[in-house]
């Protein structure tokens, strides 16, 4: 049973705030992260020794061990998508595939999200692929999903923009903004997409649907993606914000203009 305060705990605001018990809760897997801070601090291999366990697969472990320890500069997400690279390198068995992805830490749903989000080579199944772990309810899983497809998505531009394109309806936030943040055209810790930071005429087809989109956290990432924009194409950011300001006046839009024109009216 675990108790009252470790469940309705809002999280450490630094390293140095951490519970020890939440801590202790967390590398058991038992619990998910309440913020980043949280995120940071789990010992991704002791969890991962558990799970391991817990699988019937202990002699797993050192190859997992070495992969992480072999890094030049580690970090929880470089540790996470090691982690995920080695089970897809070890295994194709479904099941634990699955096993991870519904596990009740974000931990291990961050493995699958990258394991699932990099083992399929065409787009279309990728896409498909990593869908679920962008609609999870873990904000974590949900970066990871971004941090493990947006390689492919440059590398298939034009194809990963006509399937999302379709996204843009989802009666689900998280897959809406997925939409516009794993299309960014700089972003935040992951790669620029070139094509967009001179072409971002090729993105309005997923931006369009969500200007006035009734999720703060869905606006949030279309304003981002026109400033990210503005910053070698601002001529043509100035254009579409004249234009939603005039097809759509609402609050909503006029939120995302604001964030859109921010480095511009700097």
């Amino acid at each position: 049973m675990i108790p009252e305060h470790i469940l309705n705990r809002k999280g450490a605001r630094s390293l140095k705030d951490l519970d020890p018990e939440v801590i202790e809760y967390l590398n058991k897997g038992l619990i998910e992260t309440a913020n980043l801070m949280e995120w940071l601090a789990v010992d991704q291999l002791v969890l991962l020794k558990g799970i391991l366990d817990t699988l019937g697969k202990p002699e797993w472990y050192d190859s997992f061990y070495q992969a992480v320890s072999a890094q030049k500069k580690p970090s929880a997400n470089a540790n996470t998508k090691i982690i995920g690279v080695t089970f897809l390198q070890l295994t194709n068995d479904q099941n634990i595939l699955e096993y991870l992805s519904k596990h009740n830490s974000d931990v291990p749903r961050c493995w699958a999200a990258y394991w699932a989000g990099i083992k399929e080579v065409d787009i279309t199944k990728r896409l498909k692929a990593i869908k679920p772990y962008a609609a999870d309810l873990h904000f974590g899983v949900r970066e990871v999903a971004i941090f493990a497809t947006k390689e492919a998505i440059i590398e298939d531009l034009d194809t990963a923009i006509a399937i999302l394109s379709k996204w843009t309806s989802s009666t689900d936030e998280n897959i809406r903004r997925y939409v516009a943040e794993v299309t960014r055209p700089i972003g935040v810790w992951t790669k620029k997409i070139d094509e967009l930071k001179e072409n971002p005429e090729k993105g309005i087809i997923l931006l369009n649907p969500l200007k006035s989109d009734s999720s703060k956290y869905v606006r949030d990432s279309v304003g981002n993606w026109l400033n990210d924009a503005s910053k070698t194409r601002p001529d043509w950011v100035k254009r579409i914000c004249d234009q939603w300001k005039e097809e759509s006046p609402t609050k909503e839009s006029l939120y995302i203009l604001k964030k859109a024109l921010r480095t511009i009216h700097k």
